[in-house]
């Protein structure tokens, strides 16, 4: 009975820490200019596009006010076109990108960012440069990239801002007025015009730089601590556990160590009973060894635990819910003719998010739920599709964001969950730090189907000889 106290406590701390994602890839606090990973993949193709749109009317608007209501003479024609440049722009972003929900790559979204600088300044050119009082307005990319950007794309972006404003202080048409005459600008107010809006890049970039780096270095403090908290419950938990199995343990080991020693010298040489009291005594040694190590190194790497089969991985996500009376859970696993499914890396994110997809399609299914995980040479795919009344178009064009559910509440789901909205949005966000792709669609004969695809060097597991065991 006394074995039984540490032995619980050591499996419910070891099952939270295996639980809590990530904690194995903590990586230690970085210094201010190496915040790349925490802060890359936050800016969205939607929130480029929505951005764009919004200097695509307000441009709209202004030069429709300026030529049509105050009546100033500017160049009309070059200026809609610029505009409908913008506006091309974004349809074809939008449709490179379908839904517009996946992350920008830091190379796409420094990009983007310039070719919004360069439109702004051929505006500006057309109505007058650097004196354009909405000049003050090519600060806005510069500060958008320092808040979502590795270092070296900010200063790219700065760079080029700042040059674009100087080129404008020095050459530009007329800025539009009542009369055709164009005005001579004092040099004075040329160059503190240029330095008002150098300083005004700097100050602004420079502030939402510190605000998002503070804010990625206490989210990555937070991660790790949790990480750290976990990982300490689990060593402690096992610590428990060996030290109760060496003091249980080590009281009959003893004595069988001592019984089989008086057993083999007792014994004549050369007989079977001298042997056998011998490896008697050598197999207790080694148990005893065995509990030593134990001990001493609880953190020792798990071979076996650490690696699994493509099925292992779809049986343990569906195990939860194979008893349900009202929906059937089933996995198929198909791949190229001949070969058998690859072992891959037993990861807890993709444990969590997969067994998350699950228990929602099962919340939401008429009576069937299909795990599919197919394999080829190139990649693995596992899909989760329901025959439910899938995902509502609203809904759909949201999903992987924080706070955005149709969960019915506990009363109404089978698995008695509360929908809060995090659940896809923390699975999506597991996948995708593995890196698999994860996308959400409706079936063509109704249900919902999500769908998680990786290259298959990032979930093979090493002892596979396909892949090298590392996340993408």
């Amino acid at each position: 009975m006394t074995m039984q106290s540490p032995l619980s406590a050591a499996n419910d701390a070891a099952q939270r820490g295996f639980d809590r994602p990530g904690e194995d890839e903590a990586q230690p606090a970085r210094p201010w200019l190496g915040l790349r990973d925490s802060r890359r993949a936050r800016l969205r193709i939607r929130t480029l596009v929505f951005v764009r749109w919004l200097a695509v009317f307000g441009q709209l608007a202004t030069v429709a006010f300026v030529a049509g209501v105050l009546r100033f003479p500017l160049p009309l024609g070059a200026c809609l076109t610029l505009i409908a440049l913008a506006a091309w722009m974004n349809v074809l972003v939008w449709l490179a990108s379908s839904t517009g929900q996946r992350q920008a790559a830091d190379w796409e979204a420094t990009a983007q960012l310039a070719f919004d600088i360069l439109q702004l300044s051929g505006m500006l050119y057309l109505t007058g440069g650097a004196i354009n009082p909405f000049s003050v307005l090519i600060i806005a990319p510069v500060v958008l990239a320092a808040a979502t950007l590795p270092l070296r794309h900010v200063l790219g972006i700065a760079v080029l801002a700042i040059v674009c404003i100087v080129l404008l202080s020095m050459t530009s048409l007329p800025l539009p007025s009542a009369d055709a005459v164009t005005r001579e600008i004092p040099l004075v107010n040329r160059i503190g015009n240029v330095i008002s809006r150098i300083l005004g890049i700097a100050f602004c970039a420079g502030y939402a730089w510190q605000a998002a780096s503070e804010a990625a270095r206490m989210e990555l403090a937070l991660d790790t601590t949790n990480a750290v908290l976990a990982r300490e419950q689990r060593l402690s938990a096992l610590g428990a556990l060996a030290a109760a199995a060496a003091h249980e343990l080590g009281t009959p080991l003893a004595t069988i160590s001592i019984v089989a020693k008086e057993m083999a010298r007792g014994a004549a040489e050369g007989t079977a009973l001298k042997e056998d009291a011998d490896l008697l005594v050598s197999q207790a040694e080694r148990c005893r060894e065995i509990l030593r190590r134990l001990t001493a190194d609880p953190d020792a790497a798990d071979e076996v635990h650490g690696h699994m089969s493509l099925g292992q991985l779809v049986e343990e996500a569906i195990a939860p819910h194979t008893k349900d009376a009202e929906v059937r859970v089933e996995a198929v696993i198909s791949g190229p003719r001949g070969e058998d499914p690859p072992d891959v890396r037993r990861l807890p994110e993709v444990l969590h998010a997969l067994t998350s997809f699950v228990e929602n399609a099962v919340d939401f299914a008429r009576s069937e739920v299909l795990v599919t995980a197919r394999f080829d040479p190139r990649t693995i795919t596992l899909e989760v599709k329901d025959d439910g009344p899938g995902f509502a178009p609203d809904i759909l064009a949201k999903l992987g964001e924080p706070y955005v559910t149709s969960r019915p509440g506990a009363e109404g789901s089978r698995s008695g969950h509360i929908g809060m909205g995090l659940g896809f949005f923390i699975s999506k966000t597991l996948m995708e730090r593995t890196g698999g792709v994860v996308t959400f669609r409706n079936g063509k004969a109704g249900g919902a189907v999500v769908t998680v695809r990786w290259p298959r060097d990032a979930l093979v597991a090493a002892e596979d000889g396909l892949g090298n065991g590392t996340a993408g």
